[in-house]
């Protein structure tokens, strides 16, 4: 191959792999959320939403994607069963799911017992479905604290206490992974976590938000990246980006803004869309470009508020969560900029040939990318 075309080969071949993996959020491998609940007769439980089909088919953390790994085909079948049929395959799971967990009120290990494991029916076979296990036991006499951990094999979980009445935000949160213990929990009084700690979680999930998981962003400020070779372009791009998807992050965590993922993934899908088309009919910043991507933004922190409702966000951490998880969210979008540069621009910005070369096919490819993102979201959901 000729040199001078090895390197834009080797963009537009990655952002075929994205093609390929179009249906990659239909597979991720997401963490479990744990709730813990204590109640005034001196009994605890413990009620698990997560992918079942996944933990029995032994897809840990290491697969970010169900489809690509190992036990996709088991995984495939047990996406198939029925709720009673998948009940009964982890009937003979549930004893090593029970040695994995590690639930500890001060020194003393806990025994949970199975309560409830709810399935929901099985729906459309291409999206995980979530089901819930219920554990549940007695606490010893004068535990004033319990600590979560389970299995580094069973992928990364949310530990949570929900909040006194149902619509309200959980009192505790905290992300763990690679079978590492939370911190203790006090089972009266109030909550507090290191300062540290809260930035660091939600640093990790902002960041991985983006990077490996979030395709449809990566695509879209890869779509801001190839406009121009031009600092200051890329620059108004991705403040203006920022601002928004801020704005609206922050807006919906507080509940003021609320819109369906069903008109949300959408019209991120159509954002990507345009931003391809538009690369290719104008070759500088337009007037109205950033005004565009500033509205792009607002959808794509709807995008992001996702992540953070699953997992939940403790009033007393919300600033620091917030601010963290966002501060992750540009850590992942910086390195997806940082790899185009050093994949293409590095070499070739200022070829004549970039943009021919570079500039539209891969533009061509992300229109390309998100239109079936449309189709797929709208007329196959």
């Amino acid at each position: 191959m000729n040199p001078s075309v090895r390197h834009p080969a080797a963009m537009l071949a990655a952002l075929a792999l994205l093609a390929l993996s179009a249906s990659a959020r239909a597979h991720e491998v997401r963490p479990a959320v744990a709730d813990l609940s204590v109640d005034r007769a001196g009994g605890y439980q413990v009620s698990i939403e997560l992918n079942l089909e996944a933990l029995l088919a032994g897809i840990g953390p290491e697969h970010s994607d169900t489809s690509e790994a190992p036990g996709a085909a088991e995984y495939a079948e047990l996406r198939r069963l029925s709720p009673v049929g998948l009940r009964r395959a982890f009937d003979g799971f549930s004893e090593q799911f029970l040695d994995g967990l590690l639930l500890s009120a001060g020194d003393a290990r806990l025994e949970p017992a199975v309560l409830d494991v709810q399935v929901p029916p099985v729906g459309d076979t291409g999206f995980p479905r979530l089901s819930r296990i219920v554990l549940g036991g007695a606490l010893p006499p004068g535990a004033t604290s319990l600590t979560w951990a389970w299995d580094a094999e069973f992928g990364p979980t949310v530990i949570r206490v929900p909040g006194p009445n149902a619509d309200d935000p959980p009192v505790f949160t905290e992300f763990l992974q690679n079978g590492v213990a939370s911190d203790a929990i006090p089972i009266a009084g109030a909550v507090r976590r290191d300062f540290s700690a809260i930035v660091r979680d939600y640093l990790v999930i902002g960041f991985t938000h983006i990077l490996p998981k979030g395709l449809d962003h990566i695509l879209f400020v890869i779509g801001l990246y190839l406009l121009s070779t031009r600092l200051s372009t890329l620059v108004w791009q991705v403040t203006s980006f920022t601002i928004a998807h801020t704005i609206t992050l922050a807006l919906a965590m507080l509940g003021i803004v609320s819109l369906s993922p069903s008109i949300v993934e959408p019209l991120i899908a159509a954002s990507i869309v345009y931003i391809g088309i538009e690369n290719t009919v104008t070759s500088r910043l337009q007037r109205w470009r950033p005004a565009i991507v500033f509205g792009f933004g607002l959808l794509h922190g709807l995008g992001f508020a996702g992540v953070l409702t699953d997992i939940g966000l403790a009033p007393a951490e919300f600033v620091t969560g917030l601010i963290a998880f966002n501060v992750g969210v540009e850590l992942g979008q910086l390195a997806v900029i940082a790899g185009c540069f050093l994949v293409a621009g590095l070499w070739f910005r200022h070829k004549e040939w970039y943009r021919t070369v570079i500039t539209n096919p891969a533009s061509v490819l992300i229109a390309a990318i998100g239109a079936w993102w449309f189709v797929e979201r709208t007329v196959l959901a």
